[in-house]
């Protein structure tokens, strides 16, 4: 089996994203040994949102068009209502999100981020959460909603809030051990 810094994780985010979904996973994953790369829309940096104002920048390792799904482990989608909104109207993100979908490895989304998994078309059927104000959209695209911090339905890991960020983490890594055990026994 794979230790867990042969892991390589895609965080895909823009402007607008909730600080602490992207900053602890990013942490927590990075402690545990991944390699995490920040994809966006554009170059630079992208601007978290932070309760009120406008939080700290993280700078973007590549843009969407630039990223290779086949080098990423897992695929990681911060929430907060800006960032998956302007995603989700993008025909690259979206696209990439349902191409990572397709290769059964970790899809975690945490908060509003589940309207990119809608958008995808990758949420049919599937048990799910989200932040409690999207759950009337989940239902509507097919999504099997629960209100639990953390669900996962195979490779699709979806979390709540920022107050479930412990659990997601923990089933993220979870995840990729159990996909780093599926592939070395392939």
């Amino acid at each position: 089996m794979a230790t867990s810094s042969n892991f390589k994780v895609a965080i895909l985010a823009t402007d607008g994203f909730e600080k602490s979904e992207l900053i602890e996973p990013k942490r927590q994953l990075e402690k545990a040994g991944a390699e995490v790369e920040i994809l966006s829309l554009q170059a630079g940096s992208i601007k978290s949102w932070d309760e009120k104002d406008w939080g700290e920048a993280v700078r973007v390792d590549l843009t969407v068009a630039e990223a290779d799904i086949d080098g990423y482990d897992a695929l990681v989608l911060p929430g907060g209502q800006m960032n998956p909104d302007l995603l989700r109207v993008d025909d690259a993100a979206v696209q990439f999100i349902r191409d990572f979908a397709a290769t059964g490895k970790p899809l975690a989304a945490i908060c509003h981020a589940p309207w990119l998994l809608i958008e995808a078309g990758v949420i049919n059927g599937r048990k799910v959460t989200s932040y409690h104000s999207i759950s009337t959209d989940v239902k509507n695209a097919g999504g099997l909603w629960q209100d639990d911090s953390v669900v996962v339905d195979g490779s699709l890991i979806t979390s709540r809030q920022p107050d479930d960020l412990d659990d997601f983490c923990r089933a993220i890594l979870d995840s990729l051990r159990k996909q780093s055990g599926k592939q070395s026994a392939a």
